[in-house]
Parts: C-alpha cells; sequence; structure tokens
C-alpha cells in the first residue's frame, strides 16, 4: 500500500467534541474530577475515560446516542472521502469515543471507511462495561497499535487533540488542529494546522499531483 489516511473522530470529523460532552452530561461528577486530571496528563486516558464510562447506567445508552445523533460534521468531510476514493487510499477512522457513537453520526458514510477503530461497551450490566480491542500504555483505544495493523509507504493521520498525540508522532505526515498542535510543538514534530477537510483535500491533491 502506498499512502493511507489516519483519522480521529471527535472534535476532528465532528465540530464539537461530543464524546467529552456525553462524558459531562451523563457523567458529571466523576468527570469534572477526572477530566482535568488527564488533560494535565497526571491521569492515563486509559483510567480516567474507562472510569467515567464505568460510572454510567447501562440503561442510559440508547439516550448517549441519541444525544449524539444530531452532531455536526466538519465540512468538507464528504469531498475529501471522494477525493480519496479517486486517489484509490483508505480511510481508516481511529476513536477513542464510543463506536455507538461514530456510526450513529457517519450513518450512510460507514461502508465508505476502510475500517473503523472505537471504544465497545456492553450494556448487559447495571453499567456501561469498556470491552477495547486495542486498549493499551495510557490509551483505552491504542491508535498506535491500529495503525500498525497496516503497512504502506506513506501514513498520514488527522487529528485534533492530546488522545491523538501518539498517533500523530508515528505518522509520516499530521495534519493537526488545537491543542494538538500545541502539543506536537512541544515535540517538535512537524504538522499542518487545518481549518475543514476541503484544506486537506486540496494540500493532498497538490503535493500528489503536482
Amino acid at each position: 500500500m502506498k499512502r493511507i489516511v489516519f483519522c480521529d473522530f471527535d472534535g476532528t470529523i465532528t465540530i464539537e467534541e461530543t464524546f467529552v460532552a456525553v462524558l459531562k452530561k451523563f457523567a458529571p461528577e466523576i468527570s469534572a474530577k477526572l477530566l482535568p486530571e488527564m488533560y494535565a496528563k497526571r491521569l492515563t486516558l486509559r483510567e480516567g475515560v474507562k472510569a467515567i464510562l464505568q460510572s454510567i447506567p447501562s440503561a442510559s445508552y440508547p439516550e448517549i446516542l441519541e444525544f449524539t445523533k444530531p452532531q455536526l460534521i466538519r465540512p468538507g468531510f464528504q469531498e475529501f472521502i471522494d477525493f480519496l476514493h479517486t486517489q484509490q487510499i483508505p480511510l481508516v477512522i481511529i476513536s477513542g469515543g464510543l463506536r455507538g457513537m461514530v456510526e450513529v453520526v457517519l450513518g450512510e458514510l460507514v461502508p465508505k471507511m476502510a475500517g473503523i477503530y472505537a471504544v465497545d461497551v456492553d450494556t448487559s450490566g447495571t453499567y456501561l462495561k469498556v470491552n477495547s480491542q486495542y486498549e493499551g500504555g495510557t490509551e483505552l483505544l491504542a491508535k498506535v497499535q491500529v495503525m500498525e495493523k497496516y503497512h504502506a509507504d506513506e501514513k498520514i493521520a488527522i487529528g485534533d487533540s492530546i488522545t491523538d498525540l501518539n498517533m500523530a508522532l508515528q505518522a509520516d505526515l499530521v495534519f493537526a488542529k488545537n491543542p494538538l498542535g500545541k502539543y506536537l510543538a512541544e515535540y517538535q514534530k512537524p504538522y499542518i494546522f487545518w481549518d475543514n477537510f476541503l484544506e486537506i483535500r486540496d494540500y493532498l491533491d497538490k503535493s500528489w499531483n503536482d
């Protein structure tokens, strides 16, 4: 495979940080306590997100999906998918959020993805039980583990937050919004700042086809 694109979902494909909003809405007290610790890197995402999710009653899961459904997708995403399709380049979604949330927002776009990797939850008990196939290190979904499943000459990452840092550090080319851009600057990792998917499409089109 010559090239592949790995894209975060929450706050990247969606305009708003949907997953954080879900945590705050459905587990307000524990989120208020643990989210600042995660942002300050005093608590791992793996520990913090799992603790918050597993405090949410399973009965709330349908409501979580309904809350997620109206979330807006960032401009240009459809055009970006079409462009990658014409270039025969796979697009893989890697989300530290819930698979159900990703699928409900993407809707009919789901089959156009080469893969969707996200956190699954078991709703059979009283509270949500996290089931993440790629849990590892500091992450509930270790994005680098997913990247390693794919062999390509050039790996491109698109993201927006600290949850995308490890993925971005392993990529050959990175498109980053803030705060991810600020974290990458600390690591002296080059990146391209972006606002919408049309900008990414145009950049890649120019660099690949000039």
